[in-house]
């Protein structure tokens, strides 16, 4: 089946009495430049490797997994959809350096979780369900395993990941991510290259993990984490209302730098 004919994905679904899942974001990707756009976005941080190990969340049909199985890469594939899950590998043939893992991507990813089969990655390379991808994404942000993640989400997420200080879209997603990896938008996805079609746009988004926070300690990282978190709560407060006694300051949570809430940190630790 050629993943990214509309008329086939569809023949295929009404041959096999399959519904698109809205509820767990299923929209699958038929449109094959931007397919190759992605895969070619997630693979340039991992130039040189040989057989770069990928984590792909969401598969769906495959239409990622053999693009990227394609180029000689070893993927583990995380799928929700026990029917999706349990067709993936012998549709795609049975490849050698395909792993299906059924199940929740949520109890795979993040802080104190084990990976499937305990295994490292090189990259991510995902069209990441709508409703649990910013949460995926965090969740692999705070983890900081995975050096490099590509992913294809909902415009107004990807946005909110990029955001700078002072932006109105600067939120608690851009200063997680951002203290670890540097966030930049690949390119936009129309509407019209997913089937069934979303409501909106989304983008292409790559995190790539830098070292610049190498010297922040893991209990200034809790205190960081917590302190972004209580401040995004109140948004619209300034943080000396927000932190009385802590904190003497005029400005709002998306007003301040990554730097500035590391600085605030270190203040707090050193009184």
């Amino acid at each position: 089946m050629n993943l990214t004919s509309p008329s086939q994905v569809k023949a295929w679904c009404i041959e096999n009495d399959f519904h698109p899942n809205k509820t767990m974001g299923q929209n699958f990707l038929i449109d094959r430049n931007a397919l190759v756009s992605i895969v070619d976005a997630g693979l340039e941080p991992v130039r040189g490797v040989e057989s770069p190990k990928v984590l792909e969340i969401g598969p769906g049909l495959g239409v990622l997994t053999e693009e990227l199985l394609s180029r000689g890469c070893e993927v583990t594939a995380i799928e929700k959809d026990p029917v999706l899950a349990e067709r993936l590998a012998a549709s795609l043939g049975n490849p050698e350096r395909l792993s299906v893992v059924a199940g929740d991507a949520l109890d795979f990813v993040g802080p104190g979780r084990d990976a499937p089969g305990g295994r490292q990655f090189d990259c991510m390379v995902s069209n990441l369900p709508y409703q649990a991808g910013t949460r995926i994404l965090l969740e692999l942000v705070l983890d900081r395993r995975v050096p490099a993640m590509t992913a294809l989400v909902q415009s107004e997420v990807a946005e909110r990941l990029v955001a700078s200080e002072g932006s109105k879209t600067r939120g608690l997603a851009g200063v997680w991510a951002q203290l670890d990896y540097d966030v930049e938008i690949v390119r936009k996805v129309s509407a019209s290259c997913f089937w069934p079609r979303p409501e909106i746009g989304s983008s292409v988004v790559r995190l790539v993990r830098h070292d610049r926070n190498a010297d922040f300690s893991e209990e200034e990282r809790d205190i960081f984490h917590k302190l972004t978190k209580k401040a995004f709560e109140h948004r619209r407060k300034q943080l000396g209302s927000i932190f009385r006694d802590m904190i003497q300051s005029t400005a709002r949570a998306e007003e301040l730098s990554n730097e500035d809430w590391k600085n605030l940190v270190k203040g707090l630790m050193a009184t």
